[in-house]
């Protein structure tokens, strides 16, 4: 099973569980996020593991590899010595210690395969996490632009903003109205009235008849 096949097996099943509990789709796409994240993490650790027992038989190739080459020394030393019997049994352990070296070499290849495999899967995976990672961040911008825009939608065609402008219009009128009564107040003073001009005239007389007795004492006063 490759590791999109098991990672949509896991997103799968826990989508499936959410959508039957009618979990929003936030939350869904963070869960996809969390996974992916998840499997790059346990993705790396298997290569890692991976490439370290790669060492480990590499080494165990070439100490195989150098044990046959010794085997193959110690033969030619054999027969130099004329001893066959030796260096048959030096080339038989020669070729054991080839054999062991082949199979360590096979799984070596096959852990390449596998380091190189998940290093493919990796830069898809993360490809795809980041492409994911941009639309939820895209998502949660448009989803904060469309809350506002409700909640100022739901603010402009609330009743108690009616309401209140009402009240507000309704209170202008009620100043507007005491303005009128002062206004009212100052209505016909532009000019007097036919008894206030009679008692100007009366109190005009008064000054005249001051005025007059005042010329004559003074004109006695000058006479003496």
């Amino acid at each position: 099973m490759g590791i999109f096949s098991r990672m949509g097996d896991i997103i799968n099943s826990n989508l499936n569980a959410m959508i039957d509990k009618a979990e929003n789709p936030e939350k869904i796409a963070r869960l996809i996020i969390q996974e992916m994240e998840d499997t790059l993490v346990e993705v790396r650790t298997d290569a890692a593991r991976n490439i370290a027992e790669r060492k480990e038989l590499s080494r165990k190739s070439d100490s195989y590899r150098e044990k046959a080459g010794e085997w193959a020394a110690k033969a030619e030393l054999a027969l130099s010595k004329e001893r066959e019997d030796l260096a048959r049994g030096a080339l038989q352990a020669k070729q054991q210690a080839e054999k062991m070296a082949d199979v360590v070499e096979k799984e070596i290849s096959i852990l390449d395969d596998a380091v190189a495999k998940a290093d493919g899967d990796l830069n898809k995976l993360q490809s795809k996490l980041d492409e994911a990672k941009a639309k939820h961040k895209a998502l949660m911008m448009r989803t904060g632009v469309a809350k506002g825009q409700i909640r100022m939608r739901t603010v402009i065609n609330d009743n108690k903003v009616e309401d209140a402008l009402a009240r507000y219009e309704r209170m202008e009128r009620k100043v507007d109205e005491l303005e009128a009564h002062v206004e009212a107040f100052d209505l016909g003073s532009g000019g007097d009235s036919l008894e206030s001009q009679f008692a100007q005239l009366e109190a005009d007389d008064v000054i005249e008849e001051e005025l007059a007795a005042l010329k004559a004492s003074m004109s006695k006063k000058a006479k003496k």
